[in-house]
């Protein structure tokens, strides 16, 4: 039997980078880092019901400035992925598919993400948490 050489399909390096792209491969990588930063949290549960000693070398971690850098990370991820699945919700029920609003709405999503953030970490700056 003779093998025919078929064309490969276009990839990531043949197409025009679009907000829609971005959003779908973003989704996709801040679902997979929701997942690993939950093991750190019930880590970090395991170890507040290990007793004070042991809760106090996560808050010691928590408070640094790596920690802290992943709990703003963490914080928008949760955030991108909360309103692009209500976003993907949305348009289950078929709205938003027309190019404008899918390009919009991406960019909302986008935006929303990082505003959601900035009023997290304001709101626990204010009260003095991250003291």
């Amino acid at each position: 039997m003779t093998q025919t050489v078929r064309p490969l399909s276009p990839h990531l390096q043949v197409y025009r980078w679009q907000i829609q792209m971005v959003t779908s491969i973003v989704h996709r990588a801040t679902g997979i880092a929701l997942a690993a930063g939950s093991l750190l949290v019930v880590g970090a549960l395991l170890a507040l019901a290990a007793g004070p000693e042991a809760w106090s070398r996560v808050t010691t971690h928590a408070g640094a400035w790596y920690g802290l850098a992943f709990l703003f990370a963490w914080t928008w991820a949760l955030a991108y992925h909360l309103l692009n699945g209500l976003r993907h919700l949305l348009q289950d029920v078929g709205w938003g598919y027309a190019i404008a609003q899918f390009v919009r709405n991406g960019w909302l999503v986008v935006i929303g993400s990082l505003v959601l953030t900035a009023i997290t970490w304001g709101l626990l700056a204010a009260r003095g948490v991250l003291a």
